[in-house]
């Protein structure tokens, strides 16, 4: 066997496997699609796969309808934007003067991040610690915990290792201090990793219910994921349900669940087309070090 024939083997194989796991990945996906688009009475006879049947959209119209979900998307927008932009600052601020061989106690200070990946008081102490802070029913309780994630800590400080410390060495010299080496030659040089870990914040926000059902109480401050799991957990449609009029076919629970689920899910998607080629590159500059 040559070994271009080889080649193209061990392509058409990687291809279907590669294709084989997309398809698993996304059939549950398309599936919920597929329910929030079906009539009642497909999916009550469990007709629906990944395609819908007996199309209508009358799910999506209870969906909007309802006024606390559209509430509920404008504010949990508003703080995974406000969450995002503060973790940045704060991951920024730490990371940039732990690279400098200069700083007393730089080694102690890695060591104490390191052990909180491994090491946390647990979920008891922590909610005491936010209730003695006084940021129970408060959305500070939904961003100081978080606000700093060692993991992205330490994959933006081995990428500003990476920086040639020439560049530094060459605006030193020339009277730059080092706020000013860092807005205008370090972060210029870090888009692509300051994307990636702006998107991991911005998705760890928006998919985080955790901590807003333990600390939040009014349902003002409920983000859009602990609305989608209340009405999930505690079968939560009948709130609107009611909301139908007496001329239309009550909606089944799992087309109303469905329509939110991906109600809940489209925006943060919508997200990663405009930063899916700094996420790549930063994925490699983390991935590889040069």
């Amino acid at each position: 066997m040559s070994e271009r024939t080889s080649n193209r083997i061990f392509d058409i194989v990687n291809i279907s496997f590669i294709t084989l796991f997309v398809i698993f990945c996304l059939a549950p996906f398309l599936h919920t699609i597929a329910i929030s688009f079906s009539s009642n009475r497909a999916i009550t006879s469990g007709e629906v796969t990944i395609f819908p049947k007996e199309f209508n959209w009358d799910a999506y119209i209870q969906v909007f309808s309802d006024q606390s979900m559209i509430y509920s998307l404008g504010y949990t927008t508003v703080l995974t934007i406000a969450t995002t932009v503060l973790c940045m600052m704060f991951t920024l601020a730490a990371a940039y003067p732990l690279t400098k061989k200069k700083l007393k106690g730089r080694k102690l200070f890695m060591y104490v991040i390191i052990i909180t990946m491994f090491f946390s008081g647990g979920i008891i102490p922590e909610y005491l610690l936010i209730r003695d802070l006084n940021l129970l029913n408060s959305v500070w309780a939904l961003i100081l915990p978080g606000l700093v994630s060692p993991f992205n800590l330490i994959i933006l400080i081995s990428f500003f290792r990476g920086i040639p410390e020439s560049l530094e060495e060459s605006a030193e010299i020339d009277g730059s201090s080092h706020i000013h080496t860092l807005f205008k030659i370090i972060l210029p040089l870090s888009m692509p990793v300051l994307a990636t870990l702006a998107l991991f914040y911005a998705v760890g926000r928006w998919n985080g219910f955790q901590d807003s059902l333990m600390y939040i109480n009014d349902p003002k401050l409920y983000p859009l994921q602990l609305k989608l799991f209340q009405m999930v957990q505690n079968n939560m449609v009948s709130e609107l349900t009611q909301m139908e009029g007496a001329n239309r076919t009550p909606l089944t629970p799992e087309s109303l669940k469905a329509a939110t689920v991906i109600f809940a899910t489209v925006p943060i998607l919508l997200v990663y087309p405009w930063l899916q080629k700094y996420f790549v590159s930063g994925a490699m500059l983390g991935a590889v070090k040069g």
